[in-house]
């Protein structure tokens, strides 16, 4: 795509979803950190079912730590690969609370050093917690990147080093919002919705679906 085009192609997204947000729910920055934590391979709907009546009365890292890993686990049982994220989640936890003063702190490096946090978590925090200008890849952010031509790339990392070269100013906060939501709801994995597409002439991708197929 050319600097017009993708230009372009945000400032359409954009103008459907002025103040793009992520569907997982949380009251606060330490929820957001956990919430993002568990959605790992595994669906916001998903987390958001198992995380309401958690953080009704979770609220700080040190209200985890006295729930515990076993109080937790009954909480989020429902989630993939619950037992080490529990794990994890009471192990950042006690971090957040030794070494932060019970607070999430405002630094990608720091971040990925709490169990749990890889690089697309702190992405993911950073921006919606703190408002950086961070490109969070995860599956949808991938195939959207390589499918449209937007930012290609063999790695997550490297889409998002794309990413943070191609995407203009206006559009960088709310960038990875914008992007996730389209391949969650229109650039879908296996029949992409082209036919409906707001962007669909700007995009690269040689297979368009301009039809609606049946079920």
């Amino acid at each position: 795509m050319t600097k017009a085009d993708i230009f372009e192609f945000f400032r359409r997204l954009a103008e459907l979803n002025p103040a793009p947000e992520t569907e997982l729910e949380f009251g606060n920055t330490y929820q957001l950190l956990v919430a993002v934590v568990l959605s790992a391979q595994a669906t916001d709907v998903g987390v958001n079912k198992a995380t309401r009546a958690l953080f009704h009365s979770v609220k700080t890292p040190a209200q985890m730590v006295a729930l515990g890993e076993d109080g937790l686990k009954q909480h989020i049982k429902t989630i993939g690969l619950f037992n080490a994220k529990a794990r994890n989640v009471i192990a950042l936890s006690e971090i957040l609370v030794a070494q932060y003063g019970g607070e999430v702190p405002a630094d990608r490096d720091a971040l990925v050093e709490l169990p749990g946090v890889g690089r697309k978590t702190a992405n993911v925090v950073m921006n919606c917690a703190f408002g950086a200008e961070t490109f969070a890849v995860d599956t949808h952010i991938f195939r959207v990147g390589n499918r449209t031509g937007l930012a290609k790339g063999k790695t997550p990392l490297a889409v998002e080093k794309q990413l943070e070269k191609k995407v203009p100013a206006p559009f960088r906060v709310g960038a990875h919002h914008w992007l996730i939501l389209h391949g969650r709801y229109i650039c879908k994995a296996r029949t992409p919705e082209c036919w409906r597409c707001p962007v669909v002439d700007l995009c690269r991708f040689k297979d368009k679906v301009l039809e609606k197929r049946g079920k």
